[in-house]
């Protein structure tokens, strides 16, 4: 039995993981339910692509998946997905804060409308969700953020300044609560994938762009959505007890 599903036997396999339709935050999702979770996705516009996602999980047959359409970005949205979360699962245990954005803006370009959305979506949203959802997650639960290597990058590009710096906070945010609610059992880790060959990665970059980045890794190739999912799984898993407050850099040696 994995240690996965060590965790689901005991009950404590009622997870969230926002934005998580598509790309890195799926494939997150897929994999936790492999292992016997019983998963809610997260989703703001793309409902098809949400129940996709739930199709895919109930044709594996190894755990359960229901949609939630919530922006997380706002407390009220924050609200709604708890609710409707507990309404489907009757409980929490594990949050995975997956939902962001990628912005490209070097600071001669940056306004206020542009800061504002990413520090929403990114900060913002994982402190609200994590302060209403904190209450309901017993010892032994897991709060997993995530992060990005470039925050941890000397070759980070100068469009990436709000990216970053929004990545920045959400690190420091998991440091504190770690000490937190550590306290009372709950672990609260970080995962932060490296360049990871999605499409919210791709938008608007040229491919000699793309290809230059995948370069600095030692295999010259971008991450993969799939080999992310698999960390995230180990720190939901009873297997990681003893893992808290840490930040765990997947990205083929980028960043070192």
């Amino acid at each position: 039995m994995s240690a996965a599903l060590a965790l689901a036997g005991k009950g404590r396999q009622k997870t969230i993981v926002t934005g998580s339709s598509r790309s890195i935050g799926a494939s997150i999702a897929r994999r936790l339910a492999s292992d016997g979770a019983s998963v809610v996705i997260n989703y703001v516009n793309d409902a098809a692509a949400a129940e996709s996602v739930v199709s895919a999980i109930a044709a594996e047959g190894k755990g359960k998946a229901v949609s939630v359409k919530a922006d997380v970005s706002t407390v009220a949205g924050a609200k709604v997905l708890l609710d409707q979360s507990l309404s489907a699962f009757g409980k929490l245990d594990i949050l995975v804060l997956n939902a962001g954005i990628m912005g490209s803006k070097v600071l001669a370009d940056v306004d206020e409308a542009f800061y504002e959305s990413h520090f929403a979506i990114n900060v913002k949203g994982p402190l609200f969700l994590t302060k209403l959802a904190a209450p309901l997650i017993p010892a032994g639960g897991r709060i997993i953020f995530l992060s990005t290597s470039l925050a941890h990058a000397s070759s980070v590009l100068p469009n990436a300044l709000v990216y970053v710096a929004s990545k920045g906070a959400v690190e420091q945010l998991s440091r504190v609560l770690a000490k937190d609610l550590g306290a009372r059992g709950v672990t609260v880790n970080t995962v932060s994938p490296g360049p990871t060959d999605t499409d919210l990665f791709r938008a608007g970059k040229p491919e000699q762009v793309i290809q230059f980045i995948a370069n600095q890794a030692p295999a010259k190739r971008l991450g993969k959505p799939e080999e992310i999912g698999p960390v995230v799984a180990f720190l939901a898993s009873e297997g990681a007890s003893w893992v808290n407050g840490q930040n765990i850099l997947v990205n083929g040696g980028f960043v070192v």
